[in-house]
């Protein structure tokens, strides 16, 4: 699906993001990693003039109701782009608890949509999260020549996932973070460590990077860019400004990629605050590579669609 079949007022665009923001926080669990960077997002956004920090705020206190927010949405693709658009935030780290099945239920019914009209996007969505990551036959690397292998192997994920962001399917966007996951089973399996997803998300989390906020990012991103093309006719600066690109998801795919050969090639000795300094200088490594890779993230995004993905998150995929 698009990102919309009509266009979205600044209302819309305002409460779609809000309701992003409430399914990120609707498992209940979201710890400071996560409150830190969707924060962060917030205030990013708020260039664009929709003072969303208000509502990020309002959101904590217990102010803000999806319900409020669904009738704030005036077109039918409005409504089923929130609903894509939830489902994939509260998707981000993984199968759905009881607590985000139940907003989503209320959600669906808030919104006005017949459960049969979603119902293919929502297997999607499962089959996205659901891939097991064991019985991969990936053989341990043997020799230095293989680090070029390496190389190679993070860029086309970085390459991929910069594809899946300007995608205009919402669900491209959630199928970067299990293709995240999958990267970081491989190159640990590549140096001989079994990883499972809980070791997985640990290291991510370790590195400052956040499951569901990353979603919300990518969905904003979307969001933002077609509103600030809208007014005026360009980009709003801070995040908003890089909309146009495909940066974020090459180069945090592409430092995620770097660190973990780093991390397991080095016996898993570098510490936190040595994870993070490799992160911060692999990702800006990443966004300075982007603009070489751009016209293969173009020509990638035009002839991949996301379910030529799900076979690659098959545990014995190739790389």
């Amino acid at each position: 699906m698009t990102v919309a079949s009509q266009p979205l007022s600044e209302q819309e665009h305002r409460a779609i993001i809000c309701l992003c923001i409430l399914a990120a926080f609707a498992d209940g669990a979201q710890d400071e990693v996560e409150r830190g960077q969707i924060q962060r997002i917030v205030n990013g956004f708020d260039e664009a003039g929709l003072d969303l920090m208000s509502m990020y705020q309002d959101t904590l206190a217990g102010k803000v109701s999806p319900a409020k927010l669904a009738e704030q949405l005036q077109t039918s693709s409005a409504r089923a782009l929130a609903y894509e658009m939830a489902l994939g935030v509260c998707h981000a780290d993984g199968a759905l608890n009881e607590s985000e099945r139940q907003f989503l239920a209320a959600l669906r019914q808030q919104l006005l949509l017949d459960p049969a009209s979603v119902a293919a996007h929502e297997r999607t969505a499962d089959a996205l999260v659901e891939q097991p990551l064991a019985a991969s036959a990936i053989p341990p690397v043997l020799d230095t020549a293989r680090e070029a292998d390496l190389d190679r192997m993070i860029l086309k994920a970085a390459i991929l996932n910069g594809a899946l962001e300007i995608m205009p399917q919402t669900l491209g966007t959630m199928a970067i973070i299990p293709l995240q996951i999958r990267l970081v089973y491989q190159v640990g399996k590549r140096y001989g460590y079994e990883l499972d997803h809980g070791h997985i998300k640990d290291f991510l989390a370790t590195l400052g990077v956040g499951l569901s906020s990353q979603v919300v990012e990518g969905y904003a991103r979307r969001l933002i860019g077609g509103l600030t093309r809208s007014v005026g006719g360009r980009l709003i600066g801070g995040l908003a400004g890089q909309a146009v690109s495909s940066a974020f998801g090459f180069a945090i795919t592409y430092a995620i990629g770097q660190v973990a050969r780093r991390y397991y090639a080095g016996g898993r000795t570098l510490n936190t605050a040595q994870l993070k300094d490799v992160f911060t200088s692999m990702l800006q490594e990443g966004r300075n590579l982007q603009a070489r890779y751009s016209g293969e993230i173009a020509q990638k995004a035009s002839q991949t669609t996301v379910a030529e993905v799900l076979p690659l998150l098959n545990p014995k995929a190739g790389v």
